[in-house]
């Protein structure tokens, strides 16, 4: 994370409907609202350091709501668990 100095300015929010909800418990994802400036590096790096997990693969796409990035994380990490410390439930 070069030009930013907390993941905290990367990753701004979780972005939850019903069909993040379904992706997170069966394609173990979840969904952030992201810096329109920051990478996908930079996007799992935050990730991995704020969750304290391994991410997989990142997808980002811009929309109204912003840079929104679909987070997929490794097997021996559950989306559904990090979702509950972070409130999505």
């Amino acid at each position: 994370m070069a030009e930013y100095e907390s993941a905290h300015k990367v990753v701004l929010h979780p972005y939850v409907t019903e069909k993040t909800m379904m992706e997170m418990e069966e394609e173990n994802k979840l969904e952030f609202i992201c810096d329109l400036k920051a990478n996908k590096h930079q996007i799992a790096d935050a990730v991995e350091e704020l969750f304290d997990v391994k991410v997989e693969k990142i997808n980002t796409r811009i929309d109204g709501n912003g840079k929104r990035a679909v987070v997929k994380f490794t097997d021996e990490y559950s989306a559904e668990e990090i979702g509950m410390r972070i409130g999505v439930f």
